[in-house]
């Protein structure tokens, strides 16, 4: 657990620098793909479902919680808002969910919740924050 930590604190601390940087936010390759803005706004979306399942997992097991991901993006606007702002809100929500995890109850790291869309699958919340790690810098290599 202790490496996503530290591994998420970095991450912050680099995408915040990225908001002097000159970095073509609103540009899409095509209309199917994302914008870095976009991209950015599915990483909010992202912490805001893993936020909920990290607390979650802290007093119940085996629930499920998933969302649309393009869905999503799209009905928040990400496109149409200030890119600096869609940082700064990614940048806090990762940092609440720095906070929960290192004071992690140490019984409840096993705890499994369900990440899947079809098929259960059950993963313990160390797994969780690892993958959510992963995921996020798939996303961020294009960007960073």
């Amino acid at each position: 657990m202790n490496e996503a930590i530290n591994q998420l604190t970095n991450i912050i601390d680099n995408v915040r620098q990225l908001k002097g940087h000159n970095i073509d936010w609103a540009y899409k390759a095509s209309p199917a793909k994302w914008s870095n803005k976009e991209v950015i706004g599915h990483l909010i979306d992202s912490a805001q479902i893993n936020l909920q399942r990290f607390v979650r997992c802290t007093y119940e097991e085996n629930f499920r919680l998933t969302y649309e991901q393009v869905e999503w993006v799209a009905a928040a606007r990400y496109q149409d808002a200030d890119v600096e702002e869609l940082i700064e809100l990614w940048a806090l929500l990762n940092l609440q969910i720095v906070r929960v995890l290192k004071n992690y109850p140490p019984g409840r790291l096993g705890i499994r919740c369900d990440n899947s869309k079809q098929e259960p699958n059950l993963q313990t919340v160390e797994w969780l924050a690892a993958d959510y790690v992963e995921h996020m810098l798939h996303h961020l290599k294009g960007i960073l």
